[in-house]
């Protein structure tokens, strides 16, 4: 059974279907997540820092086989720049390791989100369950809902 954590007591508090799989808690990246959960890498989204020049920090939900694209989300934004954030500055400002960085464990901590618009392809997508060794998978519209993410075109194949 998946732990219960912030995340799992939400979606329960507030009636989102919702599956939990528990992993191992090292950090896997969306190879390893694929391959555990027997799913295809553009259903599997990663949770990337990024920083404006001012104003809040950006969380980029985009598909694990996918990369962020910083000129993408500037121009999405209305920023002349934005900056990609290393790994052990994104693990202070969200308080998370990397491999557990969760837009839902981040909801009301000062974070504008940005889904990428290819998630409009699925109904349900993975996403970290806020630590390392969960994952959930919950609807699209559901996510949206939650964190009032903008939806845009924010990412390239890699």
């Amino acid at each position: 059974m998946a732990p219960k954590n912030n995340i799992i007591r939400l979606l329960n508090a507030k009636k989102i279907a919702y599956e939990a799989f528990e992993l191992p808690s090292e950090k896997l990246g969306t190879e390893g997540t694929v391959a555990l959960l027997g799913v295809s890498p553009e259903l599997v989204y990663k949770t990337i820092v990024l920083k404006r020049q001012r104003g809040k920090s950006i969380l980029a939900i985009v598909a694990g086989d996918s990369e962020v694209d910083l000129k993408k989300v500037a121009k999405f934004l209305g920023e002349k720049k934005i900056f990609l954030v290393k790994q052990d500055e994104a693990e202070k400002m969200t308080k998370l390791e990397t491999g557990g960085i969760s837009p839902l464990a981040l909801i009301n901590k000062g974070f504008d989100m940005i889904l990428d618009s290819n998630t409009r392809a699925h109904e349900q997508i993975h996403i970290s369950g806020g630590q390392r060794g969960l994952n959930i998978r919950l609807g699209v519209n559901d996510l949206i809902k939650l964190t009032r993410a903008r939806v845009g075109d924010v990412s390239t194949a890699e």
